[in-house]
């Protein structure tokens, strides 16, 4: 399951993120705040890269805008688990 972000904007304060794990089908679905204030999260675009080979921030951008970091999903680098 992937781990989506979920942001808490209120005017005056630093706003507060949280990170769910969540199904792709459950994604968008309201979020509980889990101080039980009554607060809204709403999800926002993670900007969590993962370094590797590529480009100045270790990403290369393939076809169709497909951005590759240069590792497998088990986080180590292509090729050196026989994974991917």
């Amino acid at each position: 399951m992937p781990i989506y972000e979920y942001v808490c904007e209120e005017p005056g304060k630093e706003p507060e993120v949280i990170e769910l794990l969540r199904s792709a089908a459950d994604a968008d679905k309201p979020v509980p705040d889990p101080d039980g204030k009554g607060r809204v999260f709403k999800r926002r675009l993670s900007v969590f890269a993962s370094g590797g080979q590529g480009g100045p921030e270790g990403l290369a951008v393939g076809p169709g805008g497909h951005v590759h970091s240069g590792t497998c999903g088990c986080g180590k680098r292509r090729g050196s688990c026989g994974m991917g």
